[in-house]
């Protein structure tokens, strides 16, 4: 197979908000993880992927564009702040491809090197991945590459990483915002972009993709940890796991994130910060869709959250509460489709299996919770241990910059 041919739609439809850039030169990248069957299904051939080749190119060999967006940092509001460590490889077949702790592009902020290590890396794979097996909608994980080189972070010096994303759109509620900074020509070619005939549409749309994407992670006790607007995309996946963890109990002041003080991202608050950041989005489109309609479709939230939230997750608040774990409770009471959830990233189980790879270089403890999870609802998937219950133990994540 030869290097695959990418469009570049991003950056032709876009191209006030699109920056060329090339990856940092890696002394030894090489792939750690490959996700064989998203490959083939975007057509890429997995065994070039592992090629020296194909690892060069995986590595960001052939360059990108980095991306311009604003947003809503824990309630402040930032200008400008843009893909600071990511490359938008290009898009196959509607998808785009963009790689994650590539290096330092023209958007980085001053102090940061730009990559990723390993760690953070492979937990973005592992939860994307079970959340796409769970039915939430999320990016996907192609690859999670090792660099050749160790960079500091808290915990000292680790390996360095890459992991590359898969999304139907990078466009977030803080493109819109970035947009709305620079004029409404603007604004309106990312509505456009982003698939939409009319403002309003794109709002209505968005708001029923991040309503619904809300309950479901609700449903299975996931904690995004750091919910900006630049976070939120349009297309309703879930992006960004930098700090992210689960909760076994139903528990609304569940906090994970070490940069989260205050609690705004706690799990019981991810209702109330969505429908904040929906806020945000119909303020960045006020020029262009005017008052009276976005404060009509705002009006919706809480209508349409019911709607969801019995849709997904009717009653099912107290029946937690008698079973003292969400699992247990998918278990006794199964999903909507009649399947019940086995297997979950715990929190601790996964951040051994991390610092088993990023120590110790033993990846097998990762690979084995990585089957279970990919496979979350087939007992067979792995060892009886991983289905119980961790409890209160405390845990702390970092956001991985």
């Amino acid at each position: 197979m030869s290097t695959p041919t990418l469009a570049h739609t991003f950056a032709e439809s876009l191209p006030e908000m699109a920056v060329p850039a090339r990856a940092a030169e890696f002394p030894d990248p090489q792939v750690v993880v490959l996700n064989a069957p998203l490959a083939r299904e975007l057509g890429l051939d997995p065994e070039w992927l592992r090629s020296a080749e194909g690892t060069a190119w995986l590595a960001g060999a052939a360059g990108g564009h980095a991306t311009a967006y604003a947003g809503h940092q824990f309630g402040q509001f930032v200008g400008l702040l843009g893909d600071g460590r990511a490359l938008l490889l290009g898009d196959i077949d509607g998808r785009e491809i963009q790689l994650k702790g590539s290096g330092p592009t023209p958007f980085s902020r001053p102090g940061s090197d730009g990559v990723g290590a390993i760690g953070p890396m492979l937990r973005e794979y592992a939860v994307s991945e079970f959340m796409h097996a769970v039915g939430v909608a999320s990016t996907r994980s192609l690859a999670v590459l090792s660099t050749g080189e160790r960079v500091l972070r808290q915990q000292g010096y680790v390996p360095g990483g890459i992991v590359v994303r898969v999304a139907n759109s990078h466009l977030r509620v803080g493109s819109v915002q970035y947009a709305a900074t620079q004029s409404e020509e603007l604004t309106a070619k990312v509505v456009a972009a982003a698939g939409f005939s009319t403002p309003t549409k794109l709002l209505r749309e968005v708001m029923d993709r991040q309503l619904e994407l809300v309950v479901k992670w609700m449903r299975i006790g996931f904690v995004h940890g750091v919910m900006n607007t630049d976070n939120t995309a349009l297309s309703g996946e879930t992006i960004d796991y930098g700090p992210c963890a689960f909760t076994e109990r139903f528990a609304p002041a569940a906090k994970f994130s070490s940069i989260d003080s205050t609690g705004r991202y706690a799990f019981g608050n991810q209702p109330n910060i969505i429908a904040w950041n929906l806020t945000r989005l119909a303020e960045a489109l006020l020029p262009l869709m005017g008052e009276a309609a976005a404060r009509e479709i705002l009006g919706l939230i809480q209508e349409r959250w019911d709607h969801f939230w019995q849709l997904h997750f009717a009653g099912a608040e107290e029946a937690i509460a008698a079973a003292g774990d969400i699992t247990q409770f998918n278990l006794d009471h199964g999903l909507p489709v009649g399947r019940a959830p086995i297997f979950i990233p715990r929190n601790h189980m996964l951040q051994r299996a991390i610092t088993s790879a990023e120590r110790d270089g033993d990846l097998g403890p990762y690979f084995e919770l990585l089957r279970a999870v990919t496979d979350p609802f087939n007992p067979a998937a792995g060892p009886e241990w991983m289905k119980g219950p961790e409890g209160d133990e405390l845990f702390v994540t970092y956001c991985g910059t």
